[in-house]
């Protein structure tokens, strides 16, 4: 989940200490076990883990926990040089599709001991969370929380147009002509300044992993040997992404996109958009009424992608056992509840995610299409090398977007170097 439309330009560093009693392994004497955690967020993220840990520290006397909070682009620098040193923090926060280059590098501790001695404990978890985390080994890694792509629409425009909204049902051929009807060029001068649609291609998270899905096709084959995105069924998608930009006009290219901060929707010039919980909170910034629906439905019916950020434990670990006792908290009721009143994220723990907790937050939107689209969600493939395969695609695509290159021919040369990768990280 590459935050880069919340990311901080600063590296924000908070130690946060609270005192937990080790589930097995003694605390050294005269003083406590100190465990080092490392995360992506934001400043909002902050109260919340100070919360997090005073409620940790009621229920265990005897473990120093220090926080560390970077923006995202800053955290991975850091954490690879931590490890390049081998340094690296007790546990640290990981996004779904990273977990097996890291996991393959023998770095994260497995935690099937743990686990084996905690029957139950992922029982109420959402069985799809848990997917990209598990290995023949066992698990490596856990989830914390969860992302489903559905849309956000600016009510305001659909009411002043007359547009029923978005519903469960829509179709993408629905979307490109909703999307025709509310681009305007609202002074006459000839220049658009009202889009119908904008979603951000570069990550396949946001919008072209559903509509490749949705088309029948896939992204990549099932052993990671192969990329499908451009097959017959894939490109009928792209061309679909294609054809708004420059043949309806009702999606802004790339250049004109950036002229709004990346992000028409939130700047109040392109009807809809597709994003995840996360936006939720800046989002609520905005100056008009907006809601959410769930994705369009294409010729092989509705997909939408899931993806989770997740917790490690470095395989160096000093206290092996205060470090899962901490992610088990944060995985109980009571962590899980607090996360959900951050506003960023779906709990990942089943029970919450149904609570008031999730559902009535202070944002007043539809929350509950978050979760229903669990029921036709595809996970986002985790797999060796999947940082620099996701790079040379959304790289190599770009020069589409701007208008630069023809769609057909860049999408030909991007997947035999997609491919590459792929075969380097067999």
């Amino acid at each position: 989940m590459k935050r880069t439309l919340f990311s901080l330009i600063l590296v924000l560093t908070i130690v946060l200490t609270a005192c937990a009693q080790a589930g097995g392994t003694p605390a050294p004497s005269g003083g406590a076990a100190e465990i080092r955690f490392m995360a992506w967020g934001d400043p909002a993220e902050l109260e919340v883990w100070k919360q997090i840990v005073a409620d940790f520290e009621k229920e265990n006397p005897n473990v120093k926990v220090n926080v560390e909070v970077s923006d995202w682009d800053s955290y991975w620098t850091k954490l690879k040089t931590l490890l390049a040193a081998n340094t690296p923090p007790d546990i640290f926060a990981i996004d779904a599709p990273l977990y097996k280059d890291y996991q393959s590098r023998g770095v994260l501790l497995n935690l099937k001991p743990y686990l084996d001695a905690n029957p139950g404990l992922l029982d109420g978890l959402y069985p799809v969370t848990l997917k990209a985390y598990e290995t023949p080994e066992g698990y490596f890694g856990l989830p914390r929380d969860f992302q489903t792509i559905v849309v956000f629409y600016n009510k305001d425009m659909f009411n002043a147009a007359g547009i029923p909204y978005p519903q469960q049902g829509w179709t993408y051929d629905d979307l490109r002509e909703i999307a025709r009807k509310l681009t305007k060029d609202t002074n006459g001068d000839g220049k658009v300044d009202q889009y119908g649609f904008y979603a951000d291609l570069w990550d396949m998270e946001l919008i072209w992993g559903e509509g490749i899905w949705a088309h029948g096709g896939d992204v990549i084959s099932a052993d990671y040997t192969k990329t499908l995105i451009g097959t017959p069924e894939a490109r009928k998608a792209w061309q679909l992404f294609h054809d708004m930009i420059f043949v309806d006009g009702s999606w802004p290219d790339a250049n004109t996109a950036a002229q709004y901060g990346g992000d028409p929707f939130l700047a109040g010039v392109a009807a809809m958009t597709t994003i995840g919980h996360w936006a939720i909170p800046g989002y609520a910034e905005a100056s008009f009424k907006w809601d959410v629906a769930p994705m369009p439905a294409g010729p092989a019916g509705q997909a939408t992608s899931v993806n989770s950020a997740g917790f490690v434990v470095a395989k160096a670990t000093k206290y092996p056992q205060e470090s899962f006792n901490f992610i088990k908290f944060v995985l109980s009721e009571k962590g899980q509840t607090r996360l959900a009143e951050l506003g960023f994220a779906c709990p990942v723990l089943k029970s919450v995610a149904e609570s008031p907790a999730f559902l009535e937050q202070e944002v007043k939107v539809n929350h509950q299409v978050f979760l229903d689209s669990l029921a036709f969600a595809r996970m986002k493939p985790s797999f060796k090398g999947y940082e620099e395969w996701s790079s040379v695609i959304g790289d190599g695509m770009s020069v589409v977007w701007t208008g630069e290159a023809e769609l057909d021919a860049t999408l030909d040369e991007v997947v035999k170097q997609a491919d590459e990768v792929l075969a380097k990280n067999r």
